[in-house]
This record gives C-alpha cells, sequence and structure tokens, in this order.
C-alpha cells in the first residue's frame, strides 16, 4: 500500500560515500482514500457487528458480499414484481437495502430511479447503487443490514 510504501522509501540507508548512488524509480503512486464502516446486523440474525475498510469509489453491495456480509433481506419483497430474490443489482428490487445511520455524505447521491424506489425511507440506500467515498472523501460511517428487521426490534 502507499504508506507502506513511502515508509520503505524513507527509511533507505543514508549515503555512506560520494560514489554510492541509490536509484528509485517510482512510476505511479497515489494514496486511495479509505471509508470506515461500522456494520450492524439486527438483533434476530444474532450475528456479531463488524467494522470494514473499503477504498473510496468501490461498490457498497459488491465490497460487502466480498467479504461475507450477509444482505437480501428476507422480509424484503422486490419493488418490481413483489416476489422474492435479488435483481443482480439492477436496482430494482430493493433486496440489498441497507440503513445509513451515519456518514450518508460518504456515499455518491441517489438517482431518480432509487430515490422513487425510497421515498419514505430516506435514510435506506440500495447498496447495489451506493458508492463509497464518493468524491474520494475519506470518513466513517454506520450502516445497518437488513433494515425492515430493526423495524420489529
Amino acid at each position: 500500500g502507499y504508506d507502506k510504501t513511502v515508509d520503505a522509501i524513507l527509511s533507505l540507508p543514508a549515503q555512506e560515500t560520494e560514489n554510492e548512488t541509490v536509484v528509485v524509480t517510482v512510476k505511479r503512486l497515489r494514496r486511495k482514500p479509505k471509508v470506515t464502516i461500522n456494520l450492524q446486523y439486527p438483533p434476530a440474525m444474532e450475528e456479531p457487528d463488524m467494522r470494514l475498510e473499503l477504498f473510496a469509489g468501490e461498490n457498497l453491495r459488491r465490497a460487502m458480499l466480498t467479504r461475507g456480509v450477509k444482505l437480501n433481506d428476507p422480509l424484503s419483497e422486490r419493488f418490481d414484481s413483489g416476489g422474492m430474490g435479488d435483481c443482480g443489482a439492477e436496482g430494482t428490487c430493493a433486496t440489498c437495502v441497507v440503513s445509513i445511520t451515519s456518514g450518508m455524505g460518504l456515499l455518491n447521491p441517489a438517482k431518480t430511479q432509487e430515490e422513487q424506489i425510497l421515498r419514505r425511507r430516506p435514510l435506506y440506500r440500495m447498496a447495489c447503487k451506493a458508492i463509497v467515498g464518493y468524491g474520494f472523501q475519506e470518513g466513517e460511517m454506520t450502516i445497518r443490514v437488513n433494515p425492515r428487521q430493526w423495524d420489529d426490534a
């Protein structure tokens, strides 16, 4: 990563003689901003809360799934058909909805379709349409997974 690379360059030994030369070639070095997510499961799921570190620009759904987060609320009915199952990140079913209890400003703005589907739930976002660290911001967020299960908690 960026920090370890900079530390390694800075820890190079000092020049001992005038004839000694050290050449370091760095083609590209850029620090990627990170977003820390405090992830909370509803009490009924009996899952421990998690802390995730994501890079700015990551899709929230994809990042959570690759880290083993259980999405797709069983209490959720698809917005588009009323049935069960997910839409494969098309943003038409709302089964991957999460509740953002803090840090909403670290996500990209919701587009029209998502706003219409979730108009009665201003703190909800579709994880499949949310990009963390919007505008290369860093920060910390708190997210509740399967928010419909929290309503009864």
